[in-house]
């Protein structure tokens, strides 16, 4: 059955990924949107209050590694109704933390959860797609941004309106009320003829010899966490600089929105880039853009300029997370997929955890984010390094034309 591949199911299946991760993944943004209203609640500093954000994301890559491997063994459908539920208990705690401890110990419970809409749902959708992975990997991957730049701007009113904890309400009924009917859905799975047939079929070869791939993989962990530090300094705290600057969080949340937007289209670009070139060139193509962008913020501070730099960010880094997830399918086998791409994806997200709790720590001992930036900018370059390594010593056969 290995037409299924690349099938109008299949693209189909693909449209419900996005869809349910525009929706699943708003508790990665949330926290982002009410820091400084946490901040001011709780009488705590730029570092206490990106705590509940690390919480957040040390959930979310937990997630991406232990939720991976249960939709390999269970499915994918069970697997994200299960998370759906414990999302919305972990909004429900948030909205009744009487501290930012207890606000941390909750989003880990919202990160958990949320990880079942970014690393699994785009390992399970790469296994349904062969010609044109690169592009469907992409626009799976696009329902995290597409969420940051969506719900931002929809909470805002709620925010000011009716505080941060009624944002935490809402989500609790909208994730729980939306997603668990969708992923029935998402029920069928792949037989193995497919995993098999879509494994002989792999356009790219083997990993040369020099890099084994139990090697490779703790490379791409090591260069994810570089990246991710990189990226999370603007997404984490783009808002709270904004309220620094006296520019207020409506106008971050629409540098944020901004962002993410950039980030979806960059992101279908790489997709189609990836098809073209592979995994590893385009991650390098995005993590040098990620850094000259990351440079364009030193001397931005007008409120003009920032948007304008946000945007290019966003249309700078979009696609160099969904490349790992690539770069895995290319080298490991199908059955590995939910396994492998969640403990790379997890890599990232670690990246993204230390990354904004370094930067509030370092605004606090500093008063400013400009040691934030070149600190980014330092594992930005690290990132590159590891992934020319990789380029350099496991180089894959020239793509090879997959057949009809």
């Amino acid at each position: 059955m290995s037409d299924l591949l690349d099938s109008r199911q299949a693209w189909t299946r693909l449209a419900l990924t996005l869809l349910i991760a525009t929706i699943g993944n708003v508790g990665m943004w949330s926290i982002i949107v009410v820091m400084p209203a946490v901040q001011d609640d709780f009488g705590t500093g730029r570092g206490g209050a990106s705590l509940p954000y690390t919480l957040t994301m040390l959930g979310f890559a937990l997630g991406n590694l232990l939720i991976g491997r249960a939709i390999d063994r269970f499915g994918t459908a069970r697997v994200l109704a299960v998370a759906a539920l414990g999302s919305g208990a972990g909004y429900l705690l948030a909205a009744a933390s009487p501290g930012i401890a207890a606000l941390a110990l909750a989003q880990f419970v919202i990160g958990l959860g949320t990880a079942a809409f970014f690393g699994p749902l785009i390992a399970d959708i790469s296994l349904w797609f062969r010609r044109r992975r690169g592009i469907a990997v992409a626009i799976a991957a696009s329902g995290n941004y597409l969420s940051g730049a969506i719900w931002p701007i929809l909470l805002a009113g709620v925010l000011a309106g009716q505080g941060w904890r009624a944002v935490y309400l809402l989500l609790a009924l909208l994730v729980v009320g939306a997603v668990v009917p969708l992923t029935l859905a998402l029920r069928r799975r792949l037989p193995e003829t497919s995993l098999g047939a879509e494994a002989q079929a792999s356009p790219f070869a083997p990993l040369q010899a020099g890099l084994n791939p139990r090697l490779l993989i703790w490379l791409l962990a090591l260069a994810g966490v570089a990246c991710c530090v990189a990226m999370s300094m603007p997404q984490v705290h783009i808002v709270a600089w904004c309220v620094d600057l006296g520019y207020g969080p409506a106008v971050g949340a629409e540098m944020l929105s901004l962002m993410l937007l950039g980030g979806v289209v960059s992101r279908l670009v790489s997709g189609v880039i990836a098809d073209r070139l592979g995994g590893i060139p385009t991650l390098l193509i995005g993590s040098f853009l990620q850094m000259l962008a990351l440079m364009l913020y030193l001397p931005s501070d007008g409120l003009t300029a920032l948007y304008i730099v946000s945007l290019v960010f966003g249309l700078s880094q979009g696609g160099i997370v969904p490349a790992y997830a690539i770069i895995v399918r290319e080298y490991l086998p199908a059955r590995q997929a939910g396994a492998q791409v969640g403990f790379v994806i997890m890599a990232t997200i670690l990246g993204m955890a230390l990354g904004g709790w370094m930067s509030g720590v370092i605004h606090d001992l500093t008063g400013s984010y400009t040691l934030a930036f070149l600190n980014g900018i330092a594992w930005n370059a690290l990132n590159i390094a590891v992934m020319l390594f990789i380029l350099l010593r496991s180089r894959p056969a020239s793509p090879q034309p997959a057949p009809a």
